[in-house]
């Protein structure tokens, strides 16, 4: 790879140094930077997410939404900082299977590996077709199937023409959606604070009711609130695409995590004053509604339109790159079906151009055919018990493989991912039974198509036994 900047030197040396680190040859393209990075996980996360949930969490949070935003980001904190510690020691693509691969077992590693994919490769499916509903509604004489097809089409082209046009496609949606933001919270300043509607000013009312809050109501808070905020962990299956991956990857992650954190917290606020009696707000329409009553229609319809690219292109574009990623890297590895064809990099975009049209073709079998609540419930389940394992790796890998057992390394690396390992344990424990059916059902298949790959379990990848 040809690199043009001041830094030559350095980077082709930090290149060989990974080459020789990994076991892998540098194929993809080293181009995004922090702010690109932090970009993909806002983008991930969505900073208009709010409009979809907010009457569903008014309603079980007594009012206080922001309160349940605040209680998510403390939560998923943990977890953000295993997945730092991971990239600092591992700069590869791949994510969570890479990471668990390395500091715990290849064959873990694998079968978190295969719950990653069952998560990421639905998520682009299920965002498609909420978006192309949604567009249907707007435009009825096009039928469903059809926008499906034109949604996909436009985010596996991007992905597939390279990791520098998709990062400028996000770059462009998040102003657009920050934009909207913006417009509702200073609309709703001016309904509250100069109209006098609503609470007529400020109140600690969406954040602390003390006569509500106690032990229980938080872990219920961290229950809604931790689904919120899955899809940051989208920023480490770029870490072979990242100037210098070792700082970026990890920083990233943090910094996305809190600054969405910061809209969320302030958007829905801002709602909570503007329409306090939570208990008549419609469940599904609950923040259009309220955009309406502050905004008049414009920024009714605005929500409604930037909701659906948002959701159709935005969102799903660095999902479905965040996928193709992990099957490029397990196919490398020759760990699952058709490993040889997704393990393809395109000579000249430098991205792994079979696994995004296999991703492409996938998503659109999903969204048409598929079901919303199994896939729901299978996406639940690969995300939580992959950060599980994850948060346990961190614990396995620093502190005992490793012995890092100074002050500051027992906190970094023995409380904080047992704190997030046990806050997820909580959340996984509410999952239902139905979900653990389908979880489990697809965690089986992936037991058995590891022992067909690895002969047994007595294989592991060559690059592993290299190192």
């Amino acid at each position: 790879m040809k690199i043009q900047d001041q830094s030559v030197g350095v980077e082709s040396n930090f290149q060989e140094g990974l080459n020789h680190e990994t076991g892998y040859k540098q194929e993809l393209k080293r181009a995004l930077s922090l702010k690109d990075l932090i970009i993909y996980g806002l983008i991930t996360m969505l900073p208009i997410a709010p409009i979809q949930v907010y009457g569903t969490i008014a309603k079980g949070s007594f009012g206080m939404v922001p309160l349940v935003y605040l209680v998510g980001v403390i939560a998923m904190l943990f977890t953000a900082f295993s997945y730092r510690s991971m990239s600092q020691e591992f700069q590869i693509a791949g994510s969570t299977y890479s990471y668990v691969q390395r500091g715990l077992n290849p064959h873990i590693g694998f079968l978190t590996g295969w719950l990653i994919v069952i998560d990421y490769l639905l998520v682009p499916a299920l965002l498609t077709l909420f978006a192309s509903t949604w567009m249907n509604s707007i435009v009825p004489a096009i039928p469903v199937f059809i926008w499906v097809i034109i949604f996909t089409a436009i985010n596996t082209f991007i992905n597939a023409k390279g990791i520098t046009l998709a990062a400028r496609t996000n770059k462009i949606f998040l102003n657009l959606e920050l934009l909207v933001v913006f417009l509702f919270i200073a609309c709703a300043v001016k309904f509250v604070f100069i109209d006098g509607n609503g609470l007529g000013g400020f109140s600690l009312d969406p954040i602390f009711q003390a006569d509500i809050i106690d032990f229980g109501f938080i872990a219920t808070a961290t229950s809604i609130a931790v689904f919120g905020f899955l899809g940051f962990d989208v920023i480490s299956t770029l870490s072979e695409e990242a100037k210098n991956p070792s700082r970026n990857i990890g920083r990233a992650t943090i910094f996305a995590l809190l600054i969405i954190g910061i809209i969320f917290m302030s958007q829905t606020y801002m709602a909570s004053l503007a329409h306090p009696n939570f208990e008549d707000l419609d469940v599904d329409m609950a923040f259009f509604d309220i955009a309406r009553e502050i905004g008049g229609n414009f920024l009714y319809y605005l929500f409604i339109i930037i909701g659906v690219f948002g959701v159709g292109i935005a969102n799903a574009l660095v999902v479905q790159s965040a996928i193709s990623r992990v099957l490029f890297s397990m196919g490398r590895d020759k760990v699952i079906p058709f490993s040889g064809i997704l393990s393809k990099v395109h000579p000249k975009y430098q991205t792994p151009f079979n696994a995004t049209i296999f991703v492409g073709i996938i998503t659109i079998i999903i969204a048409l055919f598929g079901s919303i609540e199994v896939v729901l419930k299978l996406v639940n389940f690969g995300a939580l018990t992959s950060f599980m394992i994850l948060n346990f790796t961190v614990f396995i890998y620093f502190f005992f493989k490793k012995k890092k057992r100074d002050i500051k390394s027992t906190f970094k690396y023995l409380v904080f991912p047992l704190v997030g390992f046990s806050i997820l344990t909580y959340v996984w424990r509410g999952l239902g039974t139905p979900t653990y059916i389908v979880g489990f059902s697809w965690l089986l298949i992936g037991i058995v198509v590891g022992f067909v790959k690895s002969k047994g379990y007595k294989e592991i990848p060559t690059n592993i036994n290299d190192l």
